[in-house]
């Protein structure tokens, strides 16, 4: 099994390090700490033994291994189980990558199940350790919030490297781009992709919030909760409502791009009908032109071949003014088109 690290807390700080997962849980019961296991990739076997010692809602355990899910939080009796859809923004293709974590959290343990690269846990263990100790007493509920913010935190600069891409469209709507319609379609998957992965973040929030005490339904609320005997826990629910308002900004932000790429479609398509009008338009003016000099170049071939027909009985054959008769027939026939067709505007 791929154990990224796996280690017992007691009062905020890390005591011990099994060498295996048996002996972790085990350590854990026996001294009254806290678990906190990271998984990379397990497959079903090994997510199983864990299930089995830590007594794993089958459903859970069966989500975990599927993958695929969208972010939720669901409760097995005493136990959480959330799925978060990290995500991080590639900027040398201009895309942005979606993975998954699941979090199984009790009473006294977390295991992580990460199924991709992101997020970096062991940036929020080390930061935990090192610089919130006192936070991190306040048991499972303190990873939660650190793996929840470290997401959200990942979430911005996604959300500013969309907002980049969509001001490019602009400009490449205006500069008639023809693969615009593409990259619109592009951004506007990637946009739902992310709206998929935000959009439950602050029913999720705000459920963790009220498990933990931190309704505040009644204007007394907050005096009850500052004269409440875990002051590690009241940090921990204060800062989880700054991650839902995170959440919330974040959402609104991911409306506001969907409208701008509905109104980046529109436009396109608005400027594309009125390029293809004025091409028509165009193209109508140069068939009128060419038409009607055809028309004026034709007149006078065809009393050209009338009379180079060389019949003996032809009266103006042999004619004294015949030539000249033809020649000023020809060109008044050019001049009356050409004078017809320029009063129409065709020419």
């Amino acid at each position: 099994m791929t154990i990224v690290d796996n280690a017992i807390y007691k009062d905020g700080r890390r005591i011990l390090a099994p060498t295996t997962l048996q002996e972790t849980f085990a350590e854990c019961e026996r001294i009254g700490g806290m678990a906190w296991v990271g998984l990379y990739r397990p497959d079903q076997e090994e997510l199983q033994a864990v299930a089995n010692e830590l007594n794993l809602h089958e459903l859970a355990v069966e989500d975990a291994l599927a993958g695929g899910q969208r972010a939720k939080l669901e409760h097995y009796d005493d136990d959480r189980f959330l799925v978060l859809i990290p995500a991080r923004y590639l900027d040398e293709t201009e895309t942005v990558e979606f993975g998954e974590l699941d979090v199984f959290v009790g009473h006294n343990f977390v295991v992580t199940v990460r199924h991709s690269e992101v997020p970096d846990l062991s940036r929020v263990r080390r930061h935990l350790e090192d610089d919130r100790p006192s936070r991190l007493a306040a048991g499972t509920s303190a990873v939660v919030h650190g793996i929840l913010d470290s997401v959200v935190d990942d979430y911005f600069p996604v959300a500013d490297g969309l907002d980049n891409d969509i001001a490019e469209i602009e400009d490449q709507i205006f500069a008639g781009d023809g693969q615009v319609s593409r990259r619109i379609y592009e951004l506007s998957r990637e946009v739902v992709n992310f709206q998929r992965a935000i959009r439950s973040l602050p029913h999720m929030l705000e459920t963790l919030i009220e498990a933990l005490g931190g309704n505040e339904a009644a204007g007394d609320r907050q005096e009850e909760l500052d004269r409440a005997e875990q002051p590690d826990q009241i940090e921990v629910v204060r800062k989880l409502r700054d991650v839902h308002d995170h959440t919330v900004h974040l959402n609104e932000r991911v409306v506001a791009m969907r409208t701008m790429l509905e109104h980046a479609l529109e436009l396109d398509s608005t400027l594309t009908s009125k390029k293809l009008a004025e091409t028509s338009v165009a193209q109508n003016e140069q068939v009128k032109r060419i038409s009607s000099w055809a028309a004026i170049i034709f007149a006078p071939q065809l009393v050209g071949s009338i009379y180079g027909m060389n019949f003996d009985r032809m009266p103006e054959l042999h004619w004294v003014w015949g030539y000249p008769f033809a020649l000023g027939l020809m060109l008044v026939v050019a001049l009356v088109l050409f004078l017809l067709f320029r009063k129409n505007d065709w020419l």
